[in-house]
């Protein structure tokens, strides 16, 4: 107990004088705390573009794999792969998607729709499974959706309701883009991707003129996910030398293969977050050095009666951290509600525009670098200079 009061006494000794050093050139502090929040908020809204355009891959179950056409995933596969691949050893449940695109009465409105198998893919995918009535009533009606709770909040959509859904490429045997559906069910995951629509394949695959009984690509759930490179080449040698060829990966890999046709996203938010803190360690190791050099004869008076050596260079660490980590955690809070409030613009096509949790966590890890790095040099001259040289130097 009389430890832990020293410590409070020590810590109530500094803080008024932290509190003075900041306050004596307060347009200088300003600027480099206004610099400091800039660079994290351009911190956090790179990393929510990143998480945004590849936490799709993040998220991806480790037990999935996708088999696709081995040239582009546009090719489609012939429907009867779909029960070869559920007969190789290893494979527990496997289901189709197509995409159907999506338009909602106006270009503008493009929703992210897959005609998918109805009898296996909530199996195959059990976190976008909606309630077990909601889902009994999918089953029940062919021409039935299961919707994202994002997807139901921005059109005002409701289980019941009917509605007309154009497709971006294929065409109806009317001659017509346009399918009607009904709403079954409305599935909801937190922080996860809560816009798609999901139709039944064989609705979508009657009525279309194009490639019918055709299959974008095969998602498959292994039974065990250390056996996957084995069942991945178990596939693809099935239908080796065929007319269409197989291409088996990861899910993770199979999405992340979507984000790199944008390029290298993790790469370029490094590099741009590198180029930011470069700078911002340059600013504020400068501010902090001119702070030290004009309070040179203070810091002598201070050694002078009786503040220790290591007291001083503390109390200089301390006011480059509170610059820095108070910076950067309004700077971080601040880039996640700019990310958020982009993302409702852009729900339709990234749904998980915001902020993951480990960003904030390097965040929190770079402002306390930052802060250290930027104090190292002026605590490093604090730290060697004798008292009379300090007062000859003032």
């Amino acid at each position: 107990m009389a430890r832990y009061e020293t410590e409070r006494g020590r810590f109530m000794k500094y803080l008024p004088l932290l509190w003075a050093n900041l306050r004596r050139k307060k347009l200088r502090t300003t600027l480099t705390f206004a610099s400091v929040v800039v660079a994290f908020l351009l911190f956090g809204v790179l990393e929510a573009v990143n998480y945004a355009l590849t936490g799709g891959a993040e998220l991806a179950g480790q037990d999935r794999l996708v088999t696709q056409h081995h040239v582009s995933i546009i090719l489609s596969l012939p429907q009867n792969y779909l029960t070869r691949i559920r007969g190789v050893d290893g494979v527990r449940k496997a289901t189709s998607e197509n995409w159907f695109g999506g338009i909602f009465q106006d270009d503008r409105n493009q929703v992210t729709a897959y005609a998918v198998e109805p009898d296996s893919f909530f199996d195959v995918y059990p976190e976008f499974t909606p309630p077990e009535k909601q889902l009994e009533v999918w089953h029940a009606n062919r021409t039935s959706v299961v919707i994202g709770s994002g997807l139901a909040q921005r059109f005002g959509w409701k289980v019941g309701d009917r509605f007309p859904l154009r497709s971006n490429f294929a065409r109806n045997r009317d001659g017509s883009d346009t399918w009607e559906v009904d709403v079954a069910g409305i599935y909801d995951i937190k922080d996860g991707d809560n816009g798609n629509l999901f139709l039944h394949y064989e609705y979508f695959n009657e009525a279309r003129t194009f490639e019918r009984d055709s299959i974008g690509w095969i998602v498959l759930r292994l039974i065990d996910p250390s056996r996957g490179p084995e069942v991945s080449r178990t596939i693809d040698a099935l239908f080796a030398n065929s007319s269409a060829e197989t291409k088996t990966t990861t899910e993770s890999a199979f999405l992340q293969g979507f984000a790199n046709q944008m390029g290298n996203i993790g790469a370029i938010v490094s590099a741009v977050a590198a180029a930011v803190f470069f700078t911002m360690l340059l600013v504020t190791a400068n501010a902090m050095a001119q702070s030290v050099r004009e309070r040179v004869r203070e810091i002598a008076v201070m050694r002078t009666i009786g503040f220790s050596n290591g007291g001083v260079v503390a109390l200089v660490l301390a006011e480059g951290l509170a610059i820095t980590v108070l910076g950067g955690a309004l700077g971080l809070w601040s880039g996640d509600a700019v990310a958020r409030s982009i993302g409702v613009s852009l729900s339709q096509f990234l749904p998980l525009m915001f902020m993951p949790p480990n960003a904030f966590v390097i965040g929190g890890l770079l402002a306390v670098g930052l802060g250290v790095l930027s104090c190292a040099l002026p605590c490093v001259q604090v730290w060697r200079l004798e008292i009379v040289e300090q007062l000859r130097r003032a």
